[in-house]
């Protein structure tokens, strides 16, 4: 079951599921007030990076002011469409 649904800049929809944001919620709490972030990085990140090991995940990151780190949103696409697989905070892009 779709929990949120949204569309990359480049007007792909991205959905969250249920069970991914329960997985986020409980493996990287200090996100859950962040939720509402998620578009904002999506729509509007710093910076998309490509992950080297899968070409249909990319790493969304979008630089957090209020906590100096950035919040990175992993995107996984599959048949014209992605789903979040988790999110948490990091320093710095990688």
């Amino acid at each position: 079951m779709r929990f949120f649904e949204s569309k990359d800049k480049s007007g792909r929809t991205i959905y969250l599921t249920k069970e991914r944001w329960s997985h986020i919620n409980k493996e990287h709490p200090e996100v859950s007030g962040y939720f509402k972030t998620f578009e904002d990085v999506l729509n509007n990140p710093t910076k998309v990076v490509n992950y080297s090991h899968d070409k249909n995940i990319q790493c969304y990151y979008k630089h957090i002011k209020e906590r100096k780190s950035y919040l990175l949103v992993i995107v996984k696409y599959l048949n014209g469409e992605g789903f979040i697989i988790t999110s948490y905070f990091v320093k710095s892009i990688q």
